[in-house]
């Protein structure tokens, strides 16, 4: 398996140490398991954000329709500076 060599302060090293005491388990499976969970979360964020294009892409015209305010000013036009 692949591996990664992280640097950490010493005070980022000792609080290290203390939660994974506390936890009772290794630095190293602390530091995977939280690498882990981030990575499902940025995977999470990513789906939700496509599922949230394809909501608003399909209802579109409602959107427009309910909030013209908030519809460009024409289409092609551009911004005045």
């Amino acid at each position: 398996m692949p591996a990664l060599n992280v640097e950490f302060s010493d005070r980022e090293l000792e609080d290290l140490r203390q939660i994974a005491k506390e936890r009772g388990t290794s630095m190293k499976a602390l530091v995977r398991e939280a690498a882990a969970a981030d990575i499902a979360r940025h995977r999470a964020l990513q789906e939700g954000a496509e599922a949230f294009r394809r909501f608003f892409s399909t209802h579109a015209d409602e959107f427009a329709a309910a909030f013209p305010e908030d519809e460009p000013a024409g289409k092609g036009a551009g911004r005045v500076a």
